[in-house]
C-alpha cells in the first residue's frame, strides 16, 4: 500500500499554468518557478531546506505568460529564467 501525504499549497499569482523546479539562489536546493498567467509574472518561491518554500517572490513578465525554463543563458554561472509570453508573442529572460 503506498500512502500519500496531504498536499501542502502555497500562494500564488492568478492562473497559475505551469512550474519549473531549479535552484535559482545557488544553495543547492531546487526552488520553485510558477507562470502567472492571469498576473502577467512570475513568481519564485525559495526553498527553505526543511520540505517548505518561502512565499512567492514575482517578476513581472510580458502580456500572457505561458511557459518557464531555467538555465544560464547569458553566461554568467546563475540560472536565468525564460519566458514564453503568448500574449505579447515574445520570449523574456529574467
Amino acid at each position: 500500500k503506498v500512502t500519500i501525504p496531504s498536499q501542502t499549497t502555497y500562494s500564488t499569482g492568478n492562473g497559475p499554468i505551469s512550474v519549473v523546479a531549479a535552484d535559482v539562489n545557488g544553495d543547492g536546493k531546487p526552488d520553485i518557478i510558477v507562470v502567472n498567467y492571469g498576473s502577467s509574472n512570475v513568481g519564485v518561491l525559495l526553498n527553505i531546506g526543511n520540505g517548505t518554500f518561502a512565499a512567492q517572490t514575482t517578476y513581472l513578465t510580458g502580456a500572457g505568460p505561458f511557459e518557464a525554463a531555467a538555465a544560464d543563458v547569458n553566461g554568467d554561472n546563475k540560472p536565468d529564467v525564460i519566458v514564453a509570453n503568448s500574449g505579447s508573442n515574445n520570449v523574456g529572460v529574467l
